[in-house]
């Protein structure tokens, strides 16, 4: 298995790392957001609970009888 920073062969003690400093260069991009999922939900929060409640209201319930 190579490193998935530098492509070097790893190191079995750090794995799936050759190095410290690729683990560390790895960590860095997780705790900067480098590895972020790209969201669709809306920035305000008030428009991400309207846009619950519309999607939850369009829903059929259970307890309703159609």
């Amino acid at each position: 298995m190579s490193c998935p920073i530098c492509n070097r062969k790893s190191d079995p003690a750090i794995r799936p790392f050759c190095s410290a400093r690729c683990a560390d260069v790895d960590l860095a991009r997780w705790l900067s957001g480098t590895y972020a999922m790209p969201s669709t939900d809306p920035d305000d929060v008030e428009a991400a609970l309207d846009a619950t409640e519309q999607a939850l209201a369009s829903q059929p319930r259970p307890d309703r009888l159609s």
